[in-house]
């Protein structure tokens, strides 16, 4: 990508205009002489973050997020913290779009030429559901029965106290969960578990049921290595930062997949290349839902290397509501907008100043 002028960033809260249930409230601006890109919505904190930065964003290069961590340097010191890379990962994705809007192009076909015609496929997790709640099979077998890749649900560890009965009672509701959705599942830990759980987990489950077990210890927790002498199938990467590098987390964690956030690792500049690293090293990578729409775009232009992109069952139609061209499935595949750019502009109705 050229560099581009920026003459400035705006960040447009919308709050006032949504339920107060609403998280992701904030839409950020790039503005230049040619025209403006959008990314959003985001938190306000990202937006607050956003902020702060905004007077580092005057010319940026071929990688925007390295760019303005560069710049950052002096004032932040070595390491970019979680917060800032989001910041970060907002404006490149901003100005992601409004480079596809001057090209007349989706992004993904700045990516790949021709790559957004092809439809993404989307898998579906309800991860406010936890698995070891549900009071039969129905909703198991309603989610798979829609098309989607494959479903993922959430599989928290609320005591760790007998961790041999926590892992069997956890085991059994993966088996019969795979059993209702007639396919193998996927389940997220959300950084819940003791490396004892997580040990006596892969002694009970059944792993033909079993796709992934996401994020199940805290952190870069040191126990994903025994858990890859275990041989339990590990997802992991959702809270890789921009300044972190990919081979010490894949040697440790031996993953078998990249469950990678497109804005929260620094942006889409910067998650095109994770995902090159990645593939070299025979790892597919899955967005994060919370980054859809950019995520999309990489599945398009990166085909078998991103098998499928997570869609949020229970927040993203709330969140796509928001965009003035919604990403919406069918049948469990996300179509790219063919409009220009990245399709993260505000709806206008919302977002007079358009």
């Amino acid at each position: 990508m050229n560099g581009l002028r920026v003459d400035g960033l705006d960040v447009i809260d919308l709050s006032d205009r949504l339920s107060t249930s609403a998280v992701d409230v904030v839409f950020v601006a790039v503005r230049t002489a040619e025209g403006t890109g959008w990314y959003g919505p985001v938190t306000r904190q990202v937006g607050r973050r956003v902020r702060d930065l905004s007077g580092l964003v005057t010319r940026v290069g071929a990688d925007p997020a390295d760019t303005l961590r560069r710049r950052l340097k002096p004032s932040q010191g070595s390491a970019v913290d979680a917060l800032t890379s989001w910041a970060l990962g907002a404006i490149d994705c901003a100005l992601w779009d409004l480079r596809g809007k001057l090209a007349g192009r989706p992004v993904a076909d700045l990516l790949a030429p021709g790559a957004a015609a092809s439809p993404v496929r989307a898998y579906a997790s309800h991860l406010t559901v936890e698995l070891t709640d549900l009071p039969g099979p129905e909703p198991v077998r309603t989610a798979a029965g829609a098309g989607w890749a494959f479903t993922k649900w959430g599989l928290r560890a609320r005591t760790l106290a007998d961790a041999d009965m926590t892992a069997a009672r956890m085991a059994k509701a993966v088996t019969e969960a795979a059993a209702a959705a007639g396919a193998p599942i996927a389940v997220d830990a959300v950084g819940t578990w003791s490396l004892a759980l997580a040990k006596a987990f892969a002694r009970h489950v059944n792993r033909e049921a079993l796709i992934w077990l996401e994020d199940p210890l805290p952190g870069r927790d040191a126990g994903y290595r025994c858990l890859a002498s275990a041989r339990l199938p590990v997802a992991v990467g959702e809270f890789l930062v921009l300044d972190e590098e990919l081979a010490p987390l894949l040697a440790g964690a031996a993953p078998v997949g990249l469950c990678l956030d497109v804005v929260g690792c620094g942006g889409l500049t910067r998650a095109a290349v994770i995902t090159g690293q990645a593939a070299r090293l025979g790892v597919p990578v899955y967005p994060h839902g919370r980054s859809l729409v950019p995520g999309a775009h990489l599945a398009a232009a990166f085909g078998g290397p991103v098998p499928t992109v997570e869609y949020r069952l229970q927040w993203e139609p709330a969140r796509q509501q928001l965009l003035a061209e919604p990403l919406v499935p069918e049948n469990g595949l996300l179509t790219i907008p063919q409009a220009h750019g990245l399709g993260t502009t505000p709806r206008s109705d919302l977002c007079p100043t358009r």
